[in-house]
């Protein structure tokens, strides 16, 4: 099971619609589920759960090019998120490079025609939204 905010899915979302009909590639990242705030979600405190992204670079030439974003320190992003503008819900050989990655697909909305979470290996994977938010947190730390 991949858990994700719903927070974080509506912005992955909206990047996915701004830039339409280019794609965009993030890194996302997770925290404990007992480092969320609000959620009722019963899930052990330990469980990963995705509740940020990383900004896109769409000037990086790498990342236009092979849909790699090498600003991201690989270690800070346990998975990524892809947009498919003119293409089927599904992983394509460019967004091979994490154990999870989220792939979105007009019309842009949650739902699982639209949004979905698959493995390294292109197998969809069950996804659970959470409803709770990822602890404060300032530019600094």
């Amino acid at each position: 099971m991949v858990y994700i905010t719903r927070a974080l899915v509506d912005v992955l979302l909206d990047l996915a619609s701004d830039a339409d009909p280019d794609r965009v590639t993030t890194g996302v990242s997770v925290a404990p589920a007992d480092e969320l705030e609000g959620t009722t979600a019963d899930l052990s405190p330990e469980t990963p759960v995705f509740t940020d992204f990383f900004l896109p670079d769409p000037d990086n030439a790498l990342n236009a090019v092979f849909g790699v974003n090498l600003t991201t320190p690989a270690r800070q992003a346990q998975g990524q998120f892809v947009s498919h503008p003119l293409r089927e819900l599904e992983v394509t050989k460019r967004d091979d490079l994490a154990a999870v990655i989220f792939v979105a697909v007009p019309p842009w909305e949650l739902d699982e025609r639209s949004f979905g979470a698959f493995d390294r290996r292109g197998q969809r994977q069950p996804l659970e939204i959470v409803d709770a938010r990822p602890p404060d947190q300032s530019l600094t730390e």
